[in-house]
């Protein structure tokens, strides 16, 4: 019996790697909506080549673009933020959340409260709205599962049985392009250097999160939603090879780890055939030629967006939202040229401060309390961004 699969962010590099395991097993899954932002053709393309029910693009504008694409195909066409939130509450058995950012917000809580599996790409959704998350899925009985690699890993050797036997739970970090660099070789870092991953493809912001460590830290906000364990259960390390991405210590002394190529589809076809296997034809490790793994604890000197992480994650929701949204504030400002790279961090931590010293991180009620929070996040990082590159 086929399962039908709606994916949210499906011209993202998520998004490819998920079409790329839905194209080579249609006899397992049936796509039922695929979402984009912008990316009219490639979402056209993909909803033909997966005989999708029907292709949603975000932006209004790009509506009569993308029918015009789609003509005489069968397949249904709408636009708009409300049909994005639609689609996270779609007749699919699994929904996909792959939206860049705070965007993957609504959508996703859609699905959950929608009582769906969710295989939750969108790490915004979890670190910005996290007690929300976790109510909702309490109330309706849905089911998250992490496709982050790391989080994936972790569930994978996590006894949810038994959280009480568990020491402490470990996430690990290639380190990034910078994992060696001087705090000058930083300063002066150019978008060119820092999108250089030496492990991963992925898309800019999660590429320039991973070489200031940010994207650990939201990682570990993560983890902390995800897992019954406290943030001082959760752990750190370096890991340049990318190999081992989780491990889960017990109380006996006996460590589990995950071990797998660097390869997103991996995490994605787990959280796709939940709770079963799927096939993928890619890379197997072979232990004898890698020969050595190592692992080093994080400078959090040269990389404080990780040691802010483990802050924020004590903070709650409303730090969580925004540590998330002056980070995409500044990345974006970084990649245009407008900050510099040790910026991003400073821009992030300064908005922080802002928010936190005029008590403004209080509970959040509802999911439009976060939203709205999210926009002046976005104004002020932005403001603080712009002083930033006044001197630069």
């Amino acid at each position: 019996m086929q399962k039908k699969v709606t994916l949210l962010g499906a011209t993202g590099s998520i998004g490819d790697s998920a079409l790329d395991i839905l194209c080579a097993n249609p006899d397992r899954f049936a796509v039922e909506t695929l979402v984009a932002n912008q990316s009219v053709k490639k979402l056209a393309q993909a909803a033909v080549k997966t005989h999708a029910k029907r292709a949603v693009v975000a932006d209004e504008s790009k509506y009569q673009e993308l029918k015009d694409v789609l003509a005489g195909s069968g397949i249904e066409v709408a636009a708009g933020r409300s049909a994005v939130i639609a689609a996270g509450a779609d007749d699919a058995d699994v929904i996909v959340s792959a939206m860049v950012g705070a965007a993957g917000l609504e959508p996703t809580m859609a699905a959950v409260q929608a009582g769906k599996t969710v295989a939750l790409a969108n790490k915004e959704s979890i670190v910005c709205a996290g007690s929300l998350v976790r109510k909702a899925v309490a109330q309706t009985g849905a089911t998250l599962l992490p496709v982050d690699s790391e989080h994936n890993a972790i569930f994978q050797v996590f006894d949810a049985n038994a959280p009480e036997s568990i020491e402490k739970v470990i996430i690990t970090a290639s380190g990034g392009p910078f994992r060696t660099a001087s705090l000058e070789e930083m300063r002066v870092a150019t978008p060119a250097m820092a999108l250089k991953h030496p492990n991963w493809s992925m898309g800019q912001r999660i590429t320039i999160d991973s070489a200031t460590m940010m994207n650990k830290g939201l990682e570990v906000i993560e983890a902390s939603h995800f897992f019954p364990v406290s943030v001082d259960q959760l752990e750190v390390l370096v890991h340049p090879q990318s190999i081992v991405h989780g491990m889960v210590q017990y109380k006996d002394g006996a460590l589990l780890a995950h071990m797998s190529p660097p390869d997103m589809r991996t995490p994605i076809s787990h959280c796709l055939g939940y709770p079963e296997r799927v096939e993928i034809n890619g890379a197997r490790l072979d232990l004898a030629k890698l020969s050595t793994l190592s692992f080093e604890e994080p400078d959090l000197v040269r990389f404080p967006g990780l040691r802010l992480g483990f802050a924020v994650a004590r903070m709650g929701d409303m730090a969580g939202t925004v540590y998330n949204g002056a980070d995409e504030v500044a990345v974006s400002a970084f990649l245009s040229g407008q900050i510099g790279f040790l910026d991003i961090v400073a821009t992030v931590e300064e908005t922080l401060e802002h928010f936190d010293s005029r008590g403004l991180l209080v509970k959040p009620g509802s999911l439009d309390d976060i939203l709205e929070l999210d926009k002046q996040v976005r104004v002020v990082a932005g403001e603080f961004a712009s002083q930033r590159s006044s001197v630069l």
